[in-house]
C-alpha cells in the first residue's frame, strides 16, 4: 500500500510473548508498550500522544519513503514490515523472544526488532523516544560501546545494538548497508554478539509458534483468521501470574471525543473466562490452567469469597483511576485514564465467570493436574456469593456508574456458579453436594425465569421487571439458562434484533448512560448475535454477519472493542480480547464440518 498518513489508527499489530507487549503501525513505528508490565508505565506512548509526533515511538525513518507492506510470518507472532523509497527498501523484523530452554519457558521482557536491506542504497535514521511519568518526560540516559541505557525511574530499560550507538543516539541518518539487531530489554549485558543472539531468538521464536499452533483444534473454514485470534488471545494473557488483560490499551476512546476512555489493561473475571473458553475450545489449554492458579490466589485472599470485579495482573486489588495530563489521547481524544473505578463496583456475575472458566479442569482427562474436592471447596465460597447475590443490584456487565438494578445477566450467571458446581459434585461423587448445589440452581432459575420475563414486551430484560433489553440477553441460550429454540429466546432474540440491531451489527444498549447513547457497535454483541442466529437456525444470515465483521478487522486480522457503523472504522481499546474471542467462538460455530472438506 502507499505511505499511510501520520494520523493515529488502529491499523496495528501486536507482538509479544505473554510478558512483554508491543503495538506496531504500518510504518514499522512502535508506538506503544509499558513496562515493566501490560499495566505499566507506557515507555512508548505514541498512540495517545494526540498531535505531538515527537514523543513516545521507535521507528526506522526511511528517506524517499513511498509504500509499505506489512503481515505476520506465517503462524506466528512475528511480524514483518517492508518499507520502499526512493532509493532502496528495508525489512523490519519484530518480535518477543518465546521459547522452551532449560526446561521452563523463556519469555523476557524484551522486544527484539532486526533490520536489514532488501534492495538499493536505503538511507535510514533510527529515531528512538521513549518516555516515563506517562509522557511526561524523557528519560535520563546513559552509553556504552554498544547499548543505551534509559533510565525509567524504578526500572532501567536496555537496548543493545549492533549499530554505531552515536548513530541511533542522535538520530544521525546512514545508509543501511547490512542487516542489524536491536534488542530493548533488561539492564543484562548480552552473552554473545546481538546479530547471533537476534538470530537465535528468531529461529526458536518462529519454531515455538509454529509447533503451538500445530495442535490448535481448528474448524475447516477461517482458519488463517482463528489462528491469528488464537496467538493475540495467548499475548494477553501474562503468564507469569496467570492474568489475563481485557486489551493492551488504555484509553482508546469508544469513539471520538465521548469521554468514554478506560484503562483495560487489567484482568476482568468476565472478559478472562470468555477468553479461556475460547482458547480451551481450540485445545490450548495452558492459558485456562495459569487462570485457575490466578484465581486461587484470588479467591484465597477473599475470606468469604466476595470478589470485586477486576484486578491487576499481581492480585492487586486497587486500581485507584486518575488521568495522565502530559498526554493529550488518541487523535487528541481524552482524558487518558490510568487504573480503572470499576474495581470499586459490584458486579454480580464474577462468581459464574470465574466458575465456568475452571470448570473444564474437572472433565479434561488431557490435562495433568485436574480438578479435585480440594478445589471444589475453594469454588463453593464462590457459589455461596452466588446465592446471597443473585437478586441483588448491581452495576451489570457494562459497568454503568451512576444507576444499578438486578440486572438479569448477573442472575443467569449466579444461577450458572450454582449449576456447574452440582455437575462438578457429580464429577466427583459427591452426590450430596451435587443435590444441594442442583437444588439452589433450580430455586434460581424459577425465579429468574419469572422476575425477568415481560409479558407484554414477550422478552426477557435487562433488568428484573424492567422494559429494555441489552445484548448480554443474547448469552441465555450459550449459558444454559433456556435453550435457543425456547419461545422466550425466540422472543428476546426478535426484541434484540428491533432495537439494537444495524444492518449485521448490534450495539450492546441504547438507552442513554452516564454518558448519553453509545456511538458504536459492540464487537463482541455482534458476535453474540451471531451466534444467537445459528443456534435457533438461521445459519446463512450468521455466515453473512460474521464476514461482514471479518471484512472490517483491520490488515493484520484484528480487532479493537468496537466499530462506527456509519463509517466502518475501529474504535475502543485494542486488540480487545471479548472481540478475537467472538473471531473463535463463531468460526467454530459457523464453519463447515472436515468431513466436507474432501
Amino acid at each position: 500500500m502507499t505511505v499511510p498518513n501520520g494520523r493515529a489508527s488502529l491499523e496495528l499489530g501486536v507482538v509479544g510473548n505473554a510478558a512483554a507487549a508491543a503495538l506496531i503501525d504500518r510504518r514499522a513505528r512502535l508506538v506503544w508498550m509499558c513496562a515493566p508490565r501490560f499495566d505499566g508505565d507506557p515507555t512508548f506512548c505514541g498512540l495517545l500522544a494526540g498531535d505531538d509526533a515527537e514523543k513516545g515511538f521507535w521507528d526506522f525513518q526511511l528517506e524517499g519513503l513511498t509504500r509499505v507492506e506489512q503481515e505476520y510470518h506465517r503462524n506466528t507472532a512475528i511480524l514483518e514490515t517492508r518499507l520502499f523509497g526512493r532509493d532502496g527498501a528495508i525489512r523490519v523484523v519484530d518480535f518477543a523472544p518465546r521459547f522452551r530452554r532449560a526446561g521452563r519457558m523463556f519469555r523476557p521482557n524484551m522486544i527484539v526488532r532486526r533490520v536489514e536491506p532488501i534492495s538499493g542504497s536505503p538511507r535510514v535514521a533510527v529515531r528512538m523516544r521513549p518516555c516515563r511519568d506517562w509522557g511526561a518526560a524523557a528519560p535520563d540516559t546513559t552509553r556504552g560501546s554498544n547499548h543505551i541505557r534509559f533510565l525509567l525511574g524504578d526500572s532501567v530499560l536496555r537496548l543493545t545494538t549492533d549499530a554505531p550507538v552515536a548513530f541511533v543516539a542522535d538520530e544521525t541518518p546512514f545508509v543501511l548497508d547490512r542487516p542489524l539487531a536491536f534488542l530493548l530489554g533488561p539492564d543484562e549485558s548480552l552473552t554473545d554478539s546481538p546479530a547471533r543472539i537476534s538470530r537465535e531468538f528468531y529461529e526458536r521464536t518462529r519454531d515455538y509458534w509454529v509447533d503451538w499452533t500445530r495442535y490448535l483444534s481448528l474448524p475447516f473454514e477461517w482458519q488463517e483468521i482463528v489462528i491469528r485470534a488464537a496467538i493475540t488471545l495467548k499475548l494477553c494473557s501474562h503468564e507469569e501470574t496467570g492474568g489475563i488483560v481485557a486489551a493492551l490499551t488504555t484509553s482508546i476512546p469508544e469513539y471520538g471525543d465521548t469521554g468514554r476512555t478506560w484503562d483495560y489493561r487489567f484482568c476482568w473475571l468476565r472478559d478472562s473466562y470468555f477468553t479461556v473458553e475460547a482458547l480451551n475450545r481450540l485445545g490450548a489449554t495452558n492459558t485456562m490452567e495459569g487462570y485457575l492458579s490466578y484465581v486461587t490466589n484470588l479467591v484465597a485472599g477473599s475470606p468469604n469469597g466476595y470478589l470485586q470485579p477486576l484486578f491487576g495482573l499481581g492480585f492487586e486489588t486497587r486500581l485507584d483511576e486518575s488521568q495522565a495530563e502530559a498526554l493529550p489521547g488518541y487523535q487528541g481524544f481524552g482524558p487518558v485514564r490510568k487504573g480503572n473505578a470499576a474495581y470499586t463496583q459490584v458486579q454480580n456475575d464474577g462468581y459464574g465467570s470465574v466458575i465456568l472458566a475452571v470448570a473444564q479442569c474437572f472433565f479434561d482427562a488431557r490435562l495433568p493436574t485436574p480438578g479435585d474436592e480440594a478445589l471444589f471447596e475453594r469454588l463453593e465460597k464462590l457459589g455461596r456469593q452466588a446465592v446471597e447475590r443473585w437478586d441483588q443490584p448491581d452495576a451489570g456487565i457494562w459497568e454503568y456508574r451512576t444507576r444499578e438494578g438486578v440486572h438479569t445477566h448477573s442472575s443467569a450467571m449466579c444461577w450458572a456458579a450454582c449449576d456447574r458446581l452440582s455437575r462438578i459434585a457429580d464429577r466427583l461423587g459427591l452426590s450430596e453436594k451435587a443435590g444441594e448445589w442442583g437444588g439452589r440452581a433450580a430455586e434460581l432459575k424459577a425465579d429468574i425465569l419469572q422476575r425477568a420475563w415481560n409479558v407484554e414486551m414477550k422478552s426477557f430484560t435487562s433488568v428484573f421487571g424492567g422494559d429494555t433489553v441489552d445484548a448480554s440477553l443474547l448469552l441465555l441460550p450459550e449459558i444454559g439458562l433456556v435453550a435457543p429454540q425456547d419461545p422466550r429466546f425466540l422472543g428476546t432474540l426478535a426484541e434484540v434484533e428491533r432495537q439494537l440491531r444495524y444492518g449485521n451489527h448490534i450495539y450492546r444498549y441504547k438507552a442513554p448512560d452516564d454518558f448519553g447513547e453509545p456511538e458504536t457497535a459492540f464487537t463482541a454483541c455482534t458476535f453474540w448475535l451471531i451466534n444467537a442466529l445459528a443456534a435457533v437456525g438461521r445459519m446463512d444470515e450468521a455466515r453473512a454477519a460474521f464476514q461482514e465483521v471479518l471484512d472490517h478487522c483491520n490488515h493484520l486480522g484484528l480487532l479493537s472493542e468496537g466499530l462506527h457503523i456509519g463509517t466502518g472504522e475501529l474504535w475502543g481499546n485494542f486488540p480487545q480480547t471479548y472481540s478475537m474471542v467472538g473471531v473463535v467462538k463463531a468460526a467454530m460455530r459457523l464453519s463447515r464440518p472436515w468431513e466436507e472438506a474432501f
